[in-house]
């Protein structure tokens, strides 16, 4: 997710609508369909039949660039991570093509991408149950930098990666389980804490996400199952903290929904109400 100049927040997902869909809201709550990054024509197409997975999308100069993942199901050593750049967040975008692939960077299940910049450098964190890795970019941020060397930052158990900077720690989110099967996914959103951005990142015991050890943001309850893969925290004008996610409503199980809750923290962790999705909530101020 991320704010355009026009005001309105636009969101972007893996691919159902083909070619991956962009919706915008301007307060968080009521959204409206904004079309498709790509066309049938300006796809990108270097793995043969691969499904636009998990983007992560960021303004870059006077650019809007998407990072976006492509894969088969259980391609792991093909899949890869490749961008596309548009001058308005709604699109058109002009692909780039392929950054790197599991078996061109040795990184297996290569996808979930997640940019940021620290220290006037700037930074591409992915993976998916094989390890989460970062390597630093090129300027532009459209190419590996000449050079730079994948390091691993989490262990094997997480996909997602999202990083928040708060009052000066640095909140590794990421999601454990499985995504995609219905009322059967175990998805769930958990987090890490460090004082660098490559880490370590620990839980309140100090323990390492390196060995997968965590704390549980968000889980299951009665009404959703499935809850990760968070985007974006959004401050609203009241100062409140908000993310999305998403799960599968289980009195309406068919493909996964668009989630929407507060954060709270409180000594130096986030936190939401009663570790699990809600069902009604206060609205973002805007």
């Amino acid at each position: 997710m991320i704010k355009g100049d026009d005001g309105y927040f636009y969101l972007y997902a893996t691919e159902d609508i083909r070619n991956l869909p962009i919706h915008r809201s301007r307060n968080l709550v009521d959204w409206e369909y904004a079309g498709t990054a790509f066309t049938d024509c300006t796809r990108p197409d270097f793995e043969k039949k691969g499904g636009l997975w998990a983007p992560d999308i960021n303004k870059i100069g006077d650019k809007y660039v998407l990072y976006y993942s492509m894969s088969v199901w259980g391609g792991e050593w093909t899949c890869g991570i490749g961008c596309a750049v548009a001058d308005k967040p709604e699109g058109p975008f002009m692909d780039h093509g392929k950054m790197f692939r599991s078996n061109e960077i040795n990184v297996q299940n290569s996808i979930d991408p997640f940019y940021i910049e620290e220290g006037k450098k700037k930074y591409l964190f992915w993976g998916s149950f094989r390890g989460i890795y970062a390597v630093e970019l090129s300027d532009d941020g459209l190419s590996l930098k000449k050079g730079a060397t994948p390091q691993q930052v989490a262990g094997t158990a997480y996909e997602g990666t999202y990083i928040h900077k708060k009052d000066g720690h640095y909140y590794f989110f990421a999601s454990i389980g499985s995504c995609c099967k219905g009322l059967n996914s175990t998805y769930t959103t958990v987090v890490g804490r460090s004082d660098n951005l490559f880490g370590p990142y620990v839980n309140k015991e100090g323990d390492s996400m390196m060995d997968n050890k965590h704390e549980v943001l968000i889980q299951k309850s009665n009404s959703f199952v499935g809850t990760g893969h968070n985007s974006e925290i959004v401050t609203d004008n009241a100062g409140n903290d908000w993310f999305f996610y998403h799960a599968v409503n289980t009195k309406n199980p068919e493909g996964r929904v668009l989630m929407l809750d507060k954060i709270s923290w409180k000594a130096g962790w986030p936190t939401v109400e009663d570790s699990v999705a809600s069902t009604e909530s206060e609205k973002p101020e805007f």
